[in-house]
């Protein structure tokens, strides 16, 4: 009796263990999702004792308990939340012991490291990812991050010698390679990027990819040259990737081409160029390109047919090894491996490695023969891609495959279908197996993609049943034969030319694509729910009642600001300025920040994203003057907002004026907005343009009747004497500091008429150029005025109902792996490249 009782509890206890798996999966999305929301990070004993309880309680939930299963789930739920959180959060402590000493920052540092990955070059440097073998100051050792990015400006790859030839001991970028080990004068400091609402974390993306430091080498006369040490073997298909990208470029003309084709060949995603991308992402073909988990997951699930359709066809015809093996398992493990094998050479990146995570559960699961629910499977895949890479909750790739996958596996019927006799039959349902799951995805991710990205493309279902099976059978196919037979990369230019073609015209229809302000997070959850409904297998009724959960997302528009109130964002652009003021219906955007390189500009990186973000359809754009940190993004601006005047203090040849004609800024003009004043005052009308573009910014004052803003511009001591003799209008609660704090403007008679109550100082952190000035500052701080710099506060927001307070980007959802800036301002201006050099110093 005594046995029978025993073997009754044991099989009770291993009915529940077995019926935990799904609470314990819910305790890791749990857990994660807490972990990933903290601030700063705990001390390691905390951390310790929440790994301990939730052991204790994951134990304690394998046991037969007095509330059933629902008090072991609820256990198990608690113990698996616990331990994942602390294991997170201790692993994330562990990371942080090798960051980098804030006192090295900005010095200059003898590193030995590695090439780990591919360098990308480009117009202004080559950037490159070095792992550290060892790092000195002044001849002693120190401690630097195991890992670091570069950038070697082209001006520092030689130098030159008594000939004025370039001495070639100096390596050109052409000879920088993955695997080779160098020795580098370098200054570094830590990483830091722009935060602004709704905008890409660039802390976070080098977080995952285990960066601790950004800086540049250092390979002036006075410097200690760089040296190659070693060829390398260590990184063999990077080293192989970058010989294939630059034996397309060779190959190929066109440099467009070439880089559509390197992407599909080695999944070089920086050689596509911008208009390219802006086409591809227009029509919703952009992950054919790019090696996201989506790209990965729709890459494992072809491959997984394509293999058991082989395998099957070998069975018939009498292959004995494909009888003892089921075709369904052959394709999972084919795709599986294909898919691995596709991304390692594709680069290996993060999206793609935690998508082939969940790919090789699903496919482990099955394999083991556990017929498992759908939900359940898809859960744990889930759960080991958070246990090991738990930021992945914070990317758009994640959740973009997991729902992906998660559609796919709801909406599959589940049965064998029995294969057509004619193989025009089979073809014609594979065809239309294929229409139907693109269109699933398609629906089903429409919302998701309004929500991550606020734009979703309607032809994105026909250019995908064109772009796939071209891309798939012709472009990526010519790419990688061309490895071995280099003249069909002239064939796939060929056809790369022909889908832009299609792609171009698909771009210029009506309504081509559409767009929506950012929602909040329940409206779009509400939204996807009800994609998923409408694509279901299901009732009718259930899946029209999908309809009216999309209706919030399509219908949302942001709140603004009273009649009479008006509100301003000082956008985190780096080195520029970049404010933009709404009122109730109304939009204004001073200046476009600076442009980063050809294909790069704040406008693109920043503006354009936030504007459709907070759903904004700007009247006019104001331009201070020509200097490239105030009009670098203009174009990209306009070209985004046709319907937007232009206001500028520009010369009559710049290139602004000939892409949108517009108004020249003149002291006297004067509108309202509801309710809100505008009034320019400076430059003085018809003066002729100054020698020093700063001197003709274009100043704006801002007011309602109680509060008022000014934005200065470039100006300097001279023009802010001059507005002070001319007795305008000054005074503001917000002033915009004049050039960025430099120690040329903010003058004592200036400050005191503005008389501000906050001062807004947009400058880049470490900038070249020292702003803003510690004088300055000191001189703000001595009139009260309370200031606020972009490089410590991110984004910094403002609104004439509140006018005590700025709203700090960094402080409104602070995570600790965020950079945090001590003090007011950026201290020292010690991470310029050598003066003379394209992105150096301006003399």
């Amino acid at each position: 009796m005594a046995a029978q009782v025993a073997s009754g509890q044991e099989r009770l206890a291993g009915e529940a263990r077995a019926g935990l798996w799904l609470p314990c999966c819910l305790g890791v999305l749990a857990g994660t999702a807490a972990q990933v929301q903290q601030a700063s990070l705990w001390p390691a004993w905390a951390y310790g004792g929440l790994t301990l309880a939730g052991a204790a309680l994951l134990a304690w939930a394998g046991r037969p308990l007095r509330g059933g299963w629902r008090g072991s789930a609820l256990v198990a739920f608690s113990g698996m939340a616990l331990l994942v959180a602390a294991l997170c959060g201790a692993r994330a402590g562990w990371y942080l012991r090798s960051a980098l000493d804030p006192e090295l920052e900005g010095r200059d540092l003898v590193v030995v490291g590695t090439v780990s990955a591919m360098p990308q070059p480009g117009e202004l440097a080559t950037r490159l990812r070095l792992d550290v073998q060892g790092a000195q100051l002044e001849g002693r050792p120190v401690d630097v991050p195991p890992r670091i990015d570069l950038s070697w400006y082209h001006g520092t790859l030689w130098s030159t010698g008594a000939d004025g030839q370039p001495d070639a001991a100096v390596q050109r970028s052409a000879e920088l390679r993955a695997g080779d080990r160098w020795r580098l004068q370098v200054r570094l400091r830590a990483p830091h990027g722009n935060l602004n609402p709704h905008g890409f974390d660039y802390e976070l993306y080098l977080w995952e990819r285990g960066v601790q430091a950004t800086g540049y080498v250092r390979a002036g006369p006075s410097d200690l040259p760089p040296q190659l040490m070693a060829r390398g073997w260590r990184h063999p298909v990077e080293r192989a990737r970058q010989a294939v990208r630059e034996a397309i470029f060779a190959r190929i003309a066109d440099r467009a081409q070439a880089g559509v084709v390197a992407a599909l060949a080695m999944g070089d995603q920086g050689a596509v160029e911008r208009a390219d991308w802006e086409l591809f992402r227009a029509t919703g073909v952009s992950h054919l390109l790019s090696v996201s988990g989506l790209h990965v997951t729709m890459f494992a699930w072809l491959a997984g047919a394509a293999v058991a359709a082989a395998w099957r066809r070998l069975a018939w015809r009498g292959g004995h090894a494909c009888l003892w093996w089921p075709a369904q398992q052959a394709g999972l493990v084919g795709g599986v491996l294909l898919a691995a094998a596709y991304a390692a050479f594709s680069g290996w990146g993060v999206p793609a490695q935690r998508t082939l995570l969940m790919l090789a559960s699903i496919a482990l699961l099955r394999l083991a023969g556990r017929q498992w629910p759908w939900p359940l499977v898809w859960a744990l895949a889930c759960s080991v891609v958070l246990v090991l890479d738990p930021w992945a909750l914070l990317q758009p790739g994640f959740w973009l495959s997991f729902v992906a996958v998660g559609v796919l596996f709801a909406t599959d019927a589940g049965q064998p279908r029995a294969a057509p006799a004619s193989p025009g039959w089979r073809a014609a349902g594979a065809f239309v197996r294929m229409l139907r799951e693109q269109w699933i995805v398609t629906v089903a991710l429409a919302p998701l993609s309004l929500l991550l990205f606020q734009q979703v493309s309607l032809v994105g279902l026909l250019a995908n049943l064109l772009a796939i099976p071209w891309v798939t059978l012709v472009l990526t196919p010519l790419a990688l034969l061309g490895v071995l037979l280099p003249p069909l990369w002239d064939v796939a230019a060929w056809a790369v030319a022909a889908l832009a073609l299609v792609l171009a015209e698909l771009a210029r229809w009506p309504f081509a694509t559409f767009s929506t302000p950012a929602v909040p997070l329940a409206v779009g959850a509400a939204a996807l729910l009800g994609a998923v409904l409408l694509v279901l297998r299901a009732p009718v009724g259930l899946r029209l009642a999908g309809l009216p959960l999309l209706l919030p997302a399509l219908l949302w528009q942001p709140p603004r600001p009273a009649h009479g109130s008006f509100e301003l964002l000082a956008a985190d652009i780096g080195q520029g300025n970049a404010v933009l003021v709404r009122t109730a219906r109304h939009s204004l955007l001073y200046d476009t920040g600076p442009r980063y390189g050809q294909d790069s500009d704040a406008g693109h990186r920043v503006l354009v994203p936030l504007l459709r973000a907070l759903g904004e359809r700007l009247d006019t754009v104001v331009v201070s003057h020509s200097d490239g940190d105030h009009s670098g993004g203009a174009a990209t601006v306009l070209a985004m907002q046709p319907q937007a005047a232009l206001l500028a203090s520009l010369p009559a040849e710049h290139a602004l004026r000939a892409l949108r004609p517009g108004a020249p800024c003149a002291a006297g003009q004067h509108w309202e907005w509801d309710g809100v004043a505008f009034t320019v005052l400076h430059p003085a009308p018809g003066a002729p343009a100054s020698a020093k573009a700063n001197a003709d910014s274009c100043v704006l004052r801002i007011a309602n009747a109680h509060q008022a803003v000014l934005l200065a511009g470039d100006i300097e001591q001279p023009q802010e004497a001059a507005l002070v003799a001319a007795r305008v209008a000054l005074r503001a609660d917000v002033l915009l500091v004049p050039h960025h704090g430099s120690k040329t403007s903010s003058s004592p008679g200036f400050l005191a008429q503005v008389a501000p109550r906050i001062a807004l100082v947009q400058a880049g952190y470490r900038n070249r150029f020292g702003h803003p000035a510690p004088e300055v500052v000191q001189r703000l701080q001595a009139h009260g005025i309370a200031v606020q710099a972009s490089a410590r506060c991110g984004a910094m927001a403002w609104r004439s109902d509140a006018p005590a307070r700025v709203h700090c980007e960094r402080a409104r959802a602070p995570r600790y792996w965020h950079h945090a800036v001590d003090g007011a301002v950026p201290m020292r201006a010690d991470l310029d490249p050598p003066a003379g050099l394209p992105g150096g110093p301006r003399r």
